[in-house]
C-alpha cells in the first residue's frame, strides 16, 4: 500500500501547527465566542434552556443530514426537550433515532469533566445507530470495527479512494493515544485548537464502522464545553459545517493526506474560521429565543387554539428568514390539517389578535408575517 495517508507518517500523531499564522482566525473566534458568552450569561435559566433546545434542535438535524440522513425536526425537537426537562411539542412523532441521537448530544457535553473511555464511546454509538434506518449490510454496533475501513466512489474495478482509516491492527494503540491525550490537562494549548486537533484526530482513526463522523462532531462540542468549562455551550459546530459540506470534506482530505507531512495548519484555519461562523449563527438563535418569549408573553392571555399556537410556533422557529414566502392559506391547510375556511378564519383571527401582518398582495398571493421588526426592538 502506497503512503498516501496522514496515519502513516513515521511521526504519527505528532501534530505540528504554526500559532502565528492562526493568530488572526483564533483572534477573531475568540471574539465572536466571547460576544455570544455575553448573550448567553443575560438570559435567565429558563431562556438559557430554551435557546439550548433550539441550538440542540438544529445540531441533531444537522449532523444527521451531513450524513444523508434526513430526521423529523418535530421527533428531534421532541426528545430534547424530554431530555432537557422542558415542554415538548404536542403529538409530535416518537422516534428511537431521535432519541438516541438526543441522547448522545446532550450527555457530550454535560458529562464534560468525566474523562473520555471507550465504553462511553461505544455506548453513544450504540445509541446513534441502534433505532437508525435498516441497512443492506449490517454494521458492528456498540463496538469497534472488527476490519479495515475504506471511503471509495465508482464503478466496480475502477473505484476511486478517497480515504482509509488507521489500519485494525492499529487501532487499539491509536485509539489509546488519543484518549490519553484528550483526557489530559491541555496546559498552554488553546481550547479552540484543541477541538480542531480533537476533531480531525479522532474522524482520522475512524474507530467504528459507522457513526464516525456525528462522533467526531459530538466530540467537537465536548471539547468546547472544556474550553468554556460551561455544559450551557450554546455554539455547535455541525450546523455551520452543513452549510459548507463540500468544504468540510475538502478540508479534511487536504489534512488527511500525507503530502502536507503533520503540519495541520491549514486545517486549523479553516476550522476557526468555521467556529467564528458558528458564533454568529448562534447569535441569530439567541435574538430569535428572545423574540419567541417577548411574542408569547404579549399574547398569554389571547384565546389562541392548538393549530393557531402550532402554526405560530413554527413561524417564531423559523425565523425571520427561514418561513419562505410567509403564511399562506394553502399552508396553513396543510400544517393544521383543516378546510380552507377554517385556516381562513385561524388567520383573520391571528391577524385581529396582532399575532400576524398581512404582507403586501391580495387573493391567493395573500400571505402572512410575525410582526418580526417589533419583536426584535
Amino acid at each position: 500500500m502506497a503512503d498516501r495517508w496522514l496515519w502513516q507518517h513515521p511521526d504519527w500523531p505528532r501534530f505540528r501547527w504554526n500559532l502565528e499564522a492562526l493568530a488572526g482566525s483564533l483572534g477573531q473566534a475568540r471574539k465572536a465566542q466571547g460576544r455570544l458568552l455575553m448573550v448567553r450569561d443575560l438570559l435567565d435559566p429558563g431562556l438559557a434552556k430554551e435557546a439550548l433546545a433550539a441550538v440542540l434542535k438544529a445540531e441533531g438535524i444537522s449532523t444527521s443530514a451531513i450524513e444523508g440522513e434526513h430526521l423529523n425536526p418535530e421527533s428531534v425537537a421532541a426528545s430534547i426537550a424530554r431530555r432537557l426537562g422542558i415542554p415538548s411539542p404536542a403529538r409530535a412523532p416518537l422516534s428511537l433515532n431521535a432519541d438516541g441521537l438526543a441522547s448522545v448530544l446532550i450527555d457530550a457535553v454535560e458529562s464534560y469533566r468525566a474523562a473520555l473511555t471507550i465504553d462511553r464511546l461505544c455506548a453513544w454509538q450504540k445509541a446513534l445507530l441502534e433505532g437508525g434506518p435498516a441497512r443492506f449490510h449490517p454494521v458492528v454496533i456498540g463496538a469497534l470495527r472488527p476490519g479495515e475501513v475504506v471511503v471509495q466512489s465508482g464503478a466496480l474495478g475502477q473505484e476511486v479512494t478517497h480515504f482509509q482509516g488507521v489500519p485494525r491492527g492499529n487501532l487499539a494503540r491509536d485509539l489509546d493515544g488519543f484518549l490519553a491525550w484528550y483526557n489530559a490537562p491541555p496546559g498552554s494549548l488553546d481550547g479552540l485548537i484543541r477541538a480542531g486537533i480533537a476533531h480531525l484526530w479522532f474522524v482520522t482513526i475512524h474507530p467504528f464502522e459507522d457513526g464516525n463522523g456525528r462522533l467526531t462532531r459530538a466530540l467537537t462540542d465536548r471539547a468546547i464545553a472544556q474550553d468554556e468549562d460551561s455544559p450551557l455551550c450554546l455554539f455547535r459546530m455541525s450546523t455551520r459545517i452543513l452549510e459548507v459540506r463540500s468544504e468540510y470534506y475538502a478540508a479534511l482530505n487536504g489534512a488527511q493526506a500525507i503530502g502536507a507531512g503533520l503540519d495541520i495548519t491549514p486545517w486549523l484555519a479553516w476550522f476557526l474560521t468555521q467556529t467564528e461562523r458558528a458564533c454568529r449563527n448562534c447569535e441569530g438563535t439567541l435574538r430569535n429565543t428572545l423574540a419567541k418569549a417577548k411574542f408569547w408573553a404579549r399574547h398569554r392571555a389571547d384565546p389562541i387554539n392548538d393549530r393557531q399556537r402550532k402554526a405560530l410556533n413554527n413561524l417564531l422557529d423559523s425565523g425571520p428568514e427561514g418561513f419562505e414566502g410567509g403564511l399562506t392559506n394553502r399552508k396553513y391547510v396543510a400544517m393544521a390539517k383543516v378546510g380552507a375556511a377554517t385556516a381562513y378564519r385561524d388567520i383573520e383571527e391571528l391577524v385581529g389578535h396582532g399575532c400576524l401582518v398581512q404582507r403586501p398582495g391580495r387573493g391567493r398571493s395573500t400571505s402572512y408575517d410575525l410582526p418580526w421588526d417589533d419583536l426584535f426592538r
